[in-house]
């Protein structure tokens, strides 16, 4: 056999052996959790000493991976930059040479166990003070230690040398059906577009799309199905309101990027893993609120903000409510409404609407029946589908936010919208819902190709992160930072001239000032 073909079959075993690596034993397994969670297999709460005065606090506050990374190679942060801690480079026969420029012995296991309880080095010096003393039984030491000398190969799920998988609920029944018809072919349109193109560092993506089914226990089970069975890398432009802050918990578990214009849909998942490319409800409520007190001087009232009997929906109601209190708004009244059992409420100077485009027409109908047109306000997402069936008396007198007007949009972002469209057999309908999951789909592109070809979960997440100015073609610039997971976080103001079926821009988008 000549040396060419020896080198290729073993070459062919290497890479055989990378793709099907050895699953994690028990204690591996158990020392993973640990590194990430800060969770002890025997399910008692682990703490660590902080700073001099060797404060106590949970490890679950300060898991190792919050500062090394789920990959272990360490993320700068708030001045402070964590040395990289897999095994290989820890037990490097070579020594370790630190920022300071001091050497250091290659660590042991034994140098390892004092590092992480004693704070010192393997020469015996003083770690960082911002390194936590962790307080480890033998049994939680041994898992760390077998599981510290794994993780360089334990790779993300969804994520082989060829391929990235990505997935997505949407509704294929009910009333979000026609909503998630769209978003799927948005979605699947652009990953067509990217693999024709020669896919992201040479990997092909796939999406997989389940339906969240009609209430919270199936919405969570086909959120289960994706990342336990089929392994998802990360999630992309979801539309399953069900979850709410369900999402957020299970998403931080396992430790999933999400991309996607959640908050549109009245969630508000704040998390280090959730990146939205638009401003959400409750942004666009507060521009709105800002446009109302500077241009139309509303701030005397009285004024009602309506919202359907939904968590959601009423809990972003209140965050406008104590918005408009902190903000001089006076005679404020919130009221859960439904047009076909309640009380029409009336003797407001202005409604700040929150639900379906139809309760929207209906609710307008009954107060022009009633002899009142207050100024309306409303983001459009909620309610553009059926604006054109409001009574004319509302003309120009309501306003509704939009996270991108067509001004926004360069002849390129027109182009590939355009083409994406006609390739997916899609018109114009639900157009928020088009430029978001597009939008996502960009930023998951671009931060996967800064990730590099050695990407991760955690190497995603970091060059999200550091976008900042980031043009979509379609919506104002994005920008994103360490404490910062809106992409926008304003609104344009749009009012409507309703016989002529006209809309005029009042207000062009801008950052709103205080964030909710």
């Amino acid at each position: 056999m000549n040396i060419a073909l020896v080198l290729g079959l073993l070459l062919i075993g290497g890479i055989n052996l990378a793709a099907n690596a050895l699953p994690l034993s028990p204690s591996e397994s158990a020392g993973k959790r640990l590194y990430r969670e800060g969770v002890s297999a025997s399910g008692e709460p682990i703490m660590a000493r902080v700073g001099a005065a060797g404060m106590l606090l949970p490890a679950t506050s300060l898991p190792c991976a919050n500062c090394h990374g789920a990959d272990a190679q360490g993320r700068p942060e708030g001045g402070v930059r964590p040395p990289d801690i897999s095994w290989s480079r820890l037990s490097s026969g070579y020594g370790q040479q630190q920022i300071n420029g001091r050497n250091y012995p290659a660590y042991t296991e034994g140098a390892l166990v004092r590092a992480i309880q004693e704070g010192r080095d393997s020469a015996n010096n003083r770690l960082d003070p911002a390194m936590p003393r962790f307080v480890l039984s033998m049994n939680d030491q041994r898992n760390l230690t077998a599981y510290l000398k794994r993780v360089a190969d334990d790779r993300d799920p969804g994520l082989t040398a060829d391929s990235l998988h990505l997935g997505t609920l949407l509704p294929r029944q009910g009333p979000l059906s026609t909503e998630g018809a769209t978003v799927a072919a948005v979605l699947k349109g652009s990953v067509a577009r990217i693999n024709e193109a020669g896919g992201i560092h040479g990997r092909q993506l796939r999406l997989t799309i389940l339906d969240p089914g009609p209430d919270r226990a199936s919405a969570k089970q086909a959120l289960d199905r994706l990342i336990e069975q089929e392994q998802v890398f990360a999630l992309i432009a979801p539309l399953a309101p069900a979850l709410d802050t369900e999402l957020v918990t299970r998403l931080e578990r396992a430790g999933i990027p999400l991309i996607g214009p959640l908050s549109l849909q009245g969630m508000a998942p704040a998390s280090r893993q959730i990146f939205e490319p638009l401003s959400g409800l409750r942004e666009q409520l507060i521009a709105l609120a800002d446009y109302g007190a500077a241009n139309l001087r509303l701030l005397q009232g009285p004024t009602l903000i309506v919202y359907p009997d939904e968590p959601s929906q009423q809990e972003a109601a209140q965050h406008l409510g104590q918005y408009l209190h902190d903000h001089a708004w006076q005679q404020v009244r919130l009221q859960a409404y439904n047009s076909a059992q309640d009380e029409l409420p009336l003797g407001s100077r202005s409604v700040f609407y929150l639900g379906s485009g139809v309760g929207f027409s209906r609710f307008a109908e009954r107060l022009q029946t009633a002899g009142q047109v207050p100024y309306l306000f409303a983001a459009s997402n909620q309610v553009a589908g059926d604006l054109f069936q409001l009574p004319s008396g509302f003309s120009r007198r309501v306003f509704l936010a939009y996270p991108f007007v067509p001004s926004d949009w360069t002849l390129a972002g027109r182009l590939a919208l355009t083409q994406l469209r006609k390739h997916q057999g899609l018109g114009g309908e639900h157009a928020v819902l088009q430029v978001g999951a597009y939008s996502s789909m960009l930023l998951l592109s671009e931060g996967m190709k800064q990730a590099g070809r050695d990407a991760s979960r955690e190497k995603l997440i970091s060059a999200l992160e550091g976008l900042h100015d980031f043009d979509t073609g379609l919506t104002p610039l994005l920008s994103f930072g360490p404490g910062r997971r809106l992409g926008l976080s304003g609104a344009h103001i749009v009012t409507v001239d309703l016989p002529d079926q006209r809309f005029f821009l009042v207000a062009p988008y801008k950052p709103i000032a205080v964030t909710p």
